[in-house]
């Protein structure tokens, strides 16, 4: 009898678990019409059917990334002004997935400055219920494992004395869409910008950065082929050598094993041998 009690108890424990966990919810802003230009219509949705956003919920933000991009900025004086120019995060998929991690106010905007004044801004308010647990992030794709790589090797990102260090490091190595870059730093004093372009990464111009990480701890993984740009925002840090330029090529295709022959032709083989017998004799 006893023995019963306790599983039943587990089970119950087990499902209660599972249903806390589950209780989280993903909103699609805008709804149907998605992330775009419209004069207080997050506002609206925000407070529409009595939005209740807590940690562990998630936004679903769909829009055209050729012309816009979701910015998560620090606080209300950047989000009633549109000024992009510190931010927290940048998102530029078209449909990014960003899970409110900690309770109090989020306010993120597009760095689109002309569509941010027209309204294209967001505030939510996201509080913390501790009976429900943090679930991770869904994942925006589905790749295979592959290599980590730590950036600048056992000292981490940081400016070394050889002006061209991380094109040295970066030469010695094939990356592959799949494999992580682990940036580690003091986040007091350093972060990682990816920027979009040559240009950008030449003159150590972050000012439209594709994303932001400031953790020191930042693992990013490579979703695309091509070169990325990765450089920190800090004053004099990046001209005087802390930039990453990495190539990266496609998934690495599989070998088919089902094209090689099962077995060894021995007979082919000894035929061969004998051959060259020939020419010892």
């Amino acid at each position: 009898m006893a023995t019963r009690t306790i599983i039943f108890s587990f089970v119950f424990a087990m499902m209660m678990s599972f249903t806390v966990f589950c209780s989280a919810r993903i909103y699609k802003v805008g709804d149907s019409e998605g992330w775009t230009a419209k004069d207080d219509v997050y506002y609206a949705w925000a407070e529409a059917d009595h939005k209740e956003f807590h940690v562990g919920d998630s936004l679903v933000f769909e829009y055209d990334p050729n012309i816009n991009d979701v910015t998560h900025v620090s606080g209300s004086l950047e989000y009633e002004f549109c000024d992009y120019s510190s931010p927290k995060a940048v998102y530029n998929t078209g449909h990014d997935v960003v899970t409110l991690t900690k309770p109090g106010f989020h306010y993120f905007i597009t760095s689109n400055q002309a569509q941010c004044v027209l309204g294209q801004k967001l505030e939510v308010l996201v509080i913390h219920d501790p009976s429900r647990p943090v679930p991770p992030p869904p994942p925006s794709k589905i790749l295979p494992d592959g290599k980590t790589y730590k950036v600048g090797n056992s000292q981490g990102w940081k400016v070394y004395d050889d002006i061209d260090f991380y094109n040295k490091w970066s030469e010695e190595k094939q990356f592959h869409v799949g494999d992580t870059l682990l940036f580690e730093y003091d986040n007091e004093v350093n972060d990682v910008y990816e920027i979009s372009g040559d240009l950008e990464f030449i003159t150590c111009d972050s000012t439209s950065p594709v994303s932001v990480h400031k953790t020191g701890q930042d693992l990013v993984r490579l979703t695309k082929s091509g070169v990325h740009y990765f450089v920190t925002s800090h004053s004099g840090y990046c001209e005087a050598g802390l930039k990453l330029q990495v190539i990266v090529g496609p998934l690495p295709e599989a070998v088919a094993f089902s094209s090689f022959p099962k077995k060894v032709d021995l007979s082919a083989m000894e035929r061969l041998n004998n051959w060259l017998k020939t020419f010892k004799h």
